[in-house]
């Protein structure tokens, strides 16, 4: 009977491993056609991996917590179903072969499985200093990497693993001819030891923290982060909301907050900037052809999460609204795709909602900025009018810009907070839905 590989299937742009979090199968157990058999997680969502065929656990490859490399085998499924012959790893039916051949065979088959076993020793005992997931191994394989030169491969993965951004990354630079000193592979300063009372309480990160904080630290360590603050003034289009906000309800059945108005004034902006909806790959400047918005997303335990409205600039106020209650409701109750949180290209987070007047948040990488919505204030502000200067209440915000300074300056920075700036302060209030 073929035995079926069951593989970590791609998880989305610039997710390269996983971590197994929980078998849902042990070893002995049935399994169907698309039923799950282990959860693994990421820095961005959890998911479920499902088997293509009906069958039986033959083997776990891997135990809970252990970290495995997109497209590399989690477990066995023997099954007695027609499968592609590139799942197959092995077949139990019997084929009829001369028997000078299958001396021949046998005699080759085991040369080739000691010298397996030779190498798979010989590997072991030289990555015992550093860990190499097999991704990464077999793209120092492709480009003819030395051991001692993926030694010395800076890593910015988890404990200074080297990722597969990491090693691509590298290859780039390696190709491109230019006079390079070794690169140097930096050890963490150890953090000084924290007293602790007797009374104390010691609560461990959960997974999520832990990634998101793996993820945050990666991110300061990639991109050189500059900000940029405006203050707007939001009256005019504050009105308008007021004014068609109980017709929105009743006509499209979701409420019209300010985060899908912002939205699309940021996805028709962003064609004018494309630098600030591309990501930097080693030397590369890559320019995203869709606008995909982040959506920045407080979970009830505090966390965050970022899914992603895809194309926004193809969608109208109505769209994104309707966009913006989905992929919140879903977040809230756990029940997002890792599709709905990958492929983003500018991320927005409303910092206001907790009533911070901005922030300086870090860019969600591989993207190159991030934009922050502080909260709307009533506050007393000079109004130049035909007659001289007056005071008057206006509601208005601070809007807060992080963007990479490597290849993000920071006119291009400001200029794009000066053009949302307009959009916002010349809204048409007699428009109608």
């Amino acid at each position: 009977m073929p035995i079926y590989q069951l593989v970590l299937p791609t998880m989305g742009e610039s997710v390269s491993e996983a971590t197994i979090t929980q078998w849902l199968k042990k070893e002995g157990d049935t399994v169907a056609a698309d039923e799950a058999v282990v959860e693994v997680a990421t820095d961005k969502v959890d998911s479920e991996v499902a088997s293509e065929y009906n069958g039986v656990i033959k083997e776990i490859l891997h135990p809970v917590n252990a970290v495995v490399a997109v497209d590399a085998p989690l477990a066995l499924i023997e099954t007695d179903e027609v499968i592609s012959q590139e799942a197959v790893t092995e077949t139990t039916a019997p084929v009829e072969t001369p028997a000078s051949e299958v001396a021949t065979e046998s005699a080759e088959s085991y040369m080739q499985q000691a010298q397996e076993l030779v190498t798979s020793v010989t590997q072991s005992t030289t990555d015992d200093a550093r860990f190499y997931s097999p991704l990464v191994k077999n793209i120092a394989k492709q480009e003819n990497i030395s051991e001692t030169e993926l030694a010395a491969v800076p890593g910015t993965g988890k404990d200074g693993r080297v990722t597969k951004r990491d090693i691509l990354a590298y290859v780039q630079n390696r190709k491109t001819p230019q006079i390079q000193t070794p690169p140097v592979v930096k050890t963490p300063t150890a953090a000084p030891p924290i007293s602790r009372g007797i009374e104390d309480a010691i609560i461990p990160m959960t997974r999520m923290e832990q990634m998101i904080s793996e993820h945050m630290t990666r991110s300061l360590q990639t991109s050189a982060h500059v900000q940029s603050f405006i203050e707007i003034d939001v009256t005019k289009l504050w009105k308008w909301r007021e004014k068609v906000k109980q017709d929105f309800v009743q006509h499209h059945g979701v409420k019209l907050t300010f985060t899908p108005i912002f939205f699309q004034l940021i996805a028709q902006i962003l064609p004018e900037f494309p630098l600030l909806n591309s990501s930097l790959e080693g030397t590369n400047i890559i320019k995203k052809k869709d606008i995909n918005l982040g959506m920045a997303t407080a979970l009830p335990d505090g966390n965050l999460i970022v899914p992603v409205i895809k194309q926004a600039d193809s969608l109208n106020l109505v769209g994104l609204a309707k966009k913006v209650h989905e992929l919140a409701s879903n977040a809230r109750n756990n029940a997002l795709n890792p599709d709905d949180v990958q492929g983003g290209t500018y991320t927005i987070t409303n910092v206001g909602m907790f009533g911070s007047l901005t922030g300086t948040p870090i860019i969600n990488q591989p993207q190159v900025a991030i934009l922050a919505l502080g909260a709307i204030r009533k506050v007393p502000a000079v109004l130049e009018t035909e007659h001289g200067d007056v005071i008057a209440v206006r509601q208005q915000m601070v809007v807060s810009h992080s963007y990479d300074h490597r290849i993000i300056n920071g006119a291009m920075g400001g200029m794009f907070l000066l053009r949302l700036k307009e959009r916002i302060e010349n809204w048409d209030d007699t428009q109608t839905l």
